[in-house]
């Protein structure tokens, strides 16, 4: 009888043909029908695929033992577990009791500080290893990456820059990959260096900066004249940048972000902080 067996890797995949077999990885007869393939930040990946099947020689030899050995083998297994608990049982007898010495509690404040913050790191060096990074990763990536750059744009901000054939594998359909990557390097960035990160990928988001600020200039005159207005439903990393613009176009009103029933976002202006301060 041969069996398919799919699984994360090749090591995993023979185990598990093992485990079906009732037998170990050596008595049995492997074709690897797909090699597994980790992909770049868990996409186009791909898991081991393999057929397995018991060597005919191996299969004979399993079928000669019978009931009465596996009867043996269990009454052993009992006899040793009792003396096993026959021990146990007489050194608590002969061993006096000590008393517990409780280890010091460390904060867990101390642990965080330790970990994840971090003093005085300059942007510049900052920008130097993150570059680095992630040209080694790219490096050894399924995508074609020509070029990597990363630069200070201001003392909190630091500024990502990826162009070359691929780059637009990196964006995806609507940007919603390049939403993913984005919060993978921010997570990363932030967590480490403690700075702010501004992702451009083939001058993908200043082309969506440039479409969202012709889309919001009407908006924004019709807000100056009546106090109050919203976008509609915006997709993806077109969210982020309104709400950015918005905020900034109108500091002391509220600006915020709202979902509607089906699940799509737009973003309300109005007057619900100048109300708060009366």
């Amino acid at each position: 009888m041969t069996i398919k067996i799919e699984s994360d890797t090749l090591e995993e995949a023979y185990s598990k043909a093992a485990t079906e077999f009732g037998c170990s990885v050596t008595e049995l007869s492997i074709t690897v029908l797909q090699n597994p393939s980790s992909g770049f930040l868990g996409m186009f990946k791909k898991t081991a695929i393999i057929e397995a099947s018991v060597k005919k020689s191996t299969h004979k030899q399993k079928n000669i033992k019978t009931d009465e050995t596996k009867t043996k083998i269990r009454k052993k297994r009992v006899s040793h577990g009792q003396q096993y608990q026959n021990r146990q049982h007489e050194q608590k007898e002969t061993t006096p009791e000590l008393p517990v010495q409780k280890k010091p509690i460390r904060r867990v404040e101390s642990i965080f500080d330790d970990t994840f913050h971090k003093e005085n790191i300059d942007i510049n060096e900052a920008c130097i290893e993150i570059e680095q990074k992630l040209k080694n990763l790219f490096q050894y990536g399924c995508f074609k990456i020509d070029q990597i750059r990363v630069t200070p744009k201001n003392e909190e901000l630091i500024q990502l820059e990826f162009n070359g054939a691929d780059a637009a594998l990196l964006i995806g359909k609507e940007g919603y990959r390049y939403k993913a990557f984005s919060y993978l390097l921010y997570n990363w960035i932030s967590l480490k260096y403690g700075f702010n990160i501004r992702l451009e990928i083939a001058e993908f988001l200043k082309n969506q900066e440039e479409m969202i600020k012709k889309y919001l200039a009407p908006l924004v005159e019709k807000i100056k004249d009546t106090g109050r207005g919203q976008t509609k439903n915006l997709d993806g990393v077109l969210v982020k940048i309104a709400l950015e613009e918005l905020r900034k176009e109108f500091p002391n009103k509220y600006v915020g972000i709202k979902t509607n029933r089906e699940g799509g976002k737009y973003i309300v202006v109005n007057e619900f902080n100048n109300r708060n301060r009366e």
